[in-house]
């Protein structure tokens, strides 16, 4: 990737945007992970807008911007759980993922979280394994009626520098 994505806070006007990006997320990148009525049921999540950008809104959430687009998106819940991060399938392998992994883990350590921990789903294992987590349990979990595994990961985090971030 030429440039790197800029990077903002949510806003309440992102929630579609988000939502359509997830569902294509799932949809696309879980491929060989998931069959499709796993994930249809994981898209599902964000069929309740409302719902979707109240979890949004509830967590720590950031958005990737490239060239004024929406690139992905990223949450920290409680400061302690990387609870979602979306990259739109079209830009998937280019490091907006990385970038915005990077954002989430640099402000849960300023926030003073020690470790981090993310229910990992099949298709993004290798991503947070490659960025320091451990797996520490295999899961299956039930939405909609569907069982998917996904493994919950930690990664210990760095205490930030003296003076703040870097």
């Amino acid at each position: 990737m030429a440039t790197a994505p800029g990077l903002r806070p949510y806003l309440p006007a992102d929630a579609a945007t988000l939502a359509a990006l997830f569902r294509a997320s799932v949809e696309e990148l879980a491929a060989e992970d998931y069959d499709a009525d796993q994930r249809e049921a994981w898209a599902s999540a964000a069929d309740d807008e409302a719902a979707f950008a109240s979890r949004l809104a509830g967590e720590l959430t950031i958005v990737a911007l490239l060239g004024g687009d929406v690139a992905g998106f990223a949450s920290l819940k409680d400061n302690a759980i990387f609870d979602m991060l979306y990259v739109r399938p079209d830009l998937a392998g280019q490091g907006v993922g990385a970038t915005l992994a990077d954002a989430i883990e640099k402000l849960a350590a300023a926030r003073g979280t020690k470790k981090l921990t993310v229910e990992a789903s099949d298709s993004a294992r290798d991503f947070f394994a490659a960025r320091g987590y451990v797996a520490q349990s295999r899961n299956t979990v039930t939405i909609a009626g569907e069982w998917l595994g996904n493994t919950t990961m930690t990664k210990e985090l760095a205490a930030p520098a003296a003076g703040g971030l870097q």
